[in-house]
């Protein structure tokens, strides 16, 4: 069965930085794609960046996090990793990892098959 289970969520001021992780039970290059989602107080879930299997990896991004944070694929150790710099109290939400077997790539969260737990990450003033 596969598992999803997301770490390195916390508290951090505003312009600070966290590293989120996600580590998967099964072989992480198994998954076409691997995203991450966060959902905010009384907010829609919202998709935020993807990892593309290819010949070389692509990634895509939500414009509200593009320039700041940076997903990548570590296939040797099964993790997907999120940094995120410049946060600000907007990124507030709790984030999940979220993945998908089929050689297609959507936004939305209702086109993913996997997810983790979630963790919190809170941005203060």
């Amino acid at each position: 069965q596969v598992q999803l289970a997301e770490s390195g969520g916390g508290l951090v001021q505003a312009g600070g930085s966290l590293r989120l992780s996600c580590a998967t039970s099964g072989r992480t290059s198994s998954f076409y794609v691997v995203g991450w989602f966060r959902q905010a107080p009384g907010k829609e879930r919202e998709f935020v960046a993807a990892v593309i299997k290819g010949s070389t990896d692509s990634t895509v991004y939500a414009d509200s996090v593009k320039g700041r944070f940076t997903i990548s694929r570590d296939n040797a150790k099964n993790t997907v990793s999120l940094q995120m710099n410049s946060l600000s109290r907007e990124d507030t939400a709790v984030y999940y990892c979220a993945a998908r077997m089929t050689h297609d790539f959507y936004v939305s969260p209702n086109a993913y098959t996997f997810w983790g737990q979630g963790t919190q990450v809170t941005v203060s003033s």
